[in-house]
């Protein structure tokens, strides 16, 4: 799995298990709903920066967004 999709995934998880909408994170993050579709859909990538106001919104670690998940 690429680092995108993982991100993605991780992204959209936290995302949810808070309750916030993609419309809420993104204006809390400053950036547009239809770029937070996009990262959780891996169609980009997201800048270091952007990837890092999003894990403050949904107050984890940057890491948490990258991290694989456990192998079998």
């Amino acid at each position: 799995m690429e680092i995108r999709e993982v991100f993605g995934r991780n992204l959209r998880a936290r995302r949810k298990a808070k309750g916030l909408s993609q419309e809420e994170l993104a204006y809390r993050a400053g950036i547009d709903r239809t770029y937070v579709s996009a990262l959780e859909r891996s169609v980009y990538a997201a800048s270091i920066d952007v990837a890092d106001r999003l894990a403050q919104v949904l107050e984890i670690e940057l890491a948490d967004l990258l991290r694989r998940p456990a192998k079998p």
